[in-house]
């Protein structure tokens, strides 16, 4: 019986992922496909949260489209190491998208967890996902997108310099999605079909660190001077009324 290494790369070709197959255009489509499919889990996401907790539309937004940025970055550095990695470009990419789906959303979550200490310790309001002030401010949404999308760039960086490691390539270079064998069919596997499932859990998970609201940490984006101005008055108001009060018992006794 013949071993795979004695079968000639041109009945691979044939039957797997071509180097061109990420970004042509069945491979566009899917990918657009891929987008309108998770966009619509996080519409959803947002109807599943109760009413009381429930997002207002343009929060939603700036919570959503940060996560949506990171994501794009990601898959664009997937599609373009893919064909130039050794070996069938559709293994290479779903390597990548799984490795980026569990190591690389931990180093992300860990980079928000200590963008927001930054923001407790600090005082850096700007940093602290998921605020944006009162009214929000499309300034700290800008902040927390250009954070978001270094945090993903860091961690889609050091998976990729993990790849290109001689032992890591010589170990996944062989690998092939056997049970496939049309390459149109192993490129919707890859592409939409596994992606889809997954990122229905890692969209959602990621959505909830995005919103997430730290124990003690209060939205200070331009409502400092208000609270401070309040507080002036309360007590300017509760001195009144102790004073008031003395005068009273002054007067009975």
């Amino acid at each position: 019986m013949n071993n795979s290494s004695d079968v000639p790369s041109s009945y691979w070709s044939e039957l797997h992922c071509s180097k061109d197959a990420l970004t042509d255009t069945y491979g566009w489509f899917l990918q657009f496909l891929l987008a309108v499919l998770a966009f619509t889990c996080l519409i959803g996401k947002r109807f599943c949260e109760p009413r009381y907790a429930r997002r207002p539309w343009l929060i939603w937004f700036y919570d959503t489209s940060k996560q949506g940025l990171g994501s794009l970055l990601i898959h664009a550095a997937n599609v373009w190491l893919s064909p130039h990695l050794t070996g069938n470009p559709c293994t290479w990419y779903i390597v990548n998208f799984m490795l980026d789906s569990t190591l690389g959303l931990l180093i992300i979550w860990a980079g928000i967890r200590l963008a927001q200490y930054c923001a407790r310790k600090y005082d850096i309001p700007l940093i602290n996902f998921g605020e944006y002030g009162k009214p929000p401010m499309c300034s700290a949404w800008v902040c927390q997108c250009v954070l978001y999308a270094a945090l993903s760039t860091f961690a889609k960086s050091s998976l990729a310099l993990a790849l290109r490691l001689p032992a890591v390539v010589a170990a996944l270079s062989g690998l092939r999605l056997s049970p496939f064998t049309d390459p149109k069919l192993e490129l919707a596997a890859v592409m939409l079909v596994i992606p889809f499932f997954v990122n229905i859990f890692i969209f959602w998970v990621t959505d909830n660190f995005l919103m997430y609201k730290p124990r003690g940490v209060s939205s200070k984006i331009k409502t400092k001077v208000r609270y401070q101005s309040i507080k002036k008055e309360k007590s300017g108001s509760e001195d009144e009324e102790h004073s008031a009060d003395e005068r009273l018992l002054g007067a009975s006794v």
